[in-house]
């Protein structure tokens, strides 16, 4: 089995994207969880500290041996040709993302034609957790604990402080 890919900002990972990479995994087998870079975007943790949340959150999980923790700096069906993958993975929330998805689907299928998208639906309890939105929450000191795997909680606590300090 192939396998597929998963770009994202995780900026950062939530566990409504834990949710999808275990799904993920499920109907792939093995997930490239790809941490894309883009200099236009102004992220809130580094690039090295996305990705160590990232495999700090799925550690001791079933589904850590069949993921592989990547970065990419360009365009997500270029990583595909690179490592052989012609899946490209993404959640979609709500109308709004699939509106969004469904765009850089036709997008990645005209620059690649070998590169098939497939829209996962989010489970309905992470259906309105965003990076954005916890980033906003822990800014102003709110509790973001039940979005957030604890590793990221802990991060978001350093970062903006917040409750329980």
């Amino acid at each position: 089995m192939e396998g597929a890919v998963y770009p994202g900002s995780f900026d950062p990972v939530t566990n409504g994207h834990l949710d999808i990479i275990e799904r993920g995994v499920k109907m792939f087998g093995r997930l490239n969880i790809v941490v894309m870079v883009n200099h236009r975007k102004t992220y809130a943790f580094t690039l090295e500290e996305r990705m160590d949340m990232l495999k700090e959150a799925m550690e001791g999980k079933w589904y850590a041996e069949s993921v592989i923790v990547d970065h990419w700096e360009g365009l997500s069906v270029d990583y595909c040709e690179k490592v052989g993958i012609h899946t490209i993975m993404r959640g979609v929330r709500a109308m709004t993302d699939f509106d969004a998805e469904f765009q850089m689907a036709i997008t990645n299928r005209e620059l690649n034609h070998k590169v098939e998208s497939v829209l996962m639906v989010t489970n309905v309890i992470y259906s309105y957790v965003s990076s954005s939105g916890v980033k906003e929450i822990a800014y102003f000191k709110g509790d973001t604990s039940y979005m957030v795997p604890p590793n990221v909680q802990k991060a978001l606590k350093e970062r903006y402080g917040g409750k329980g300090d």
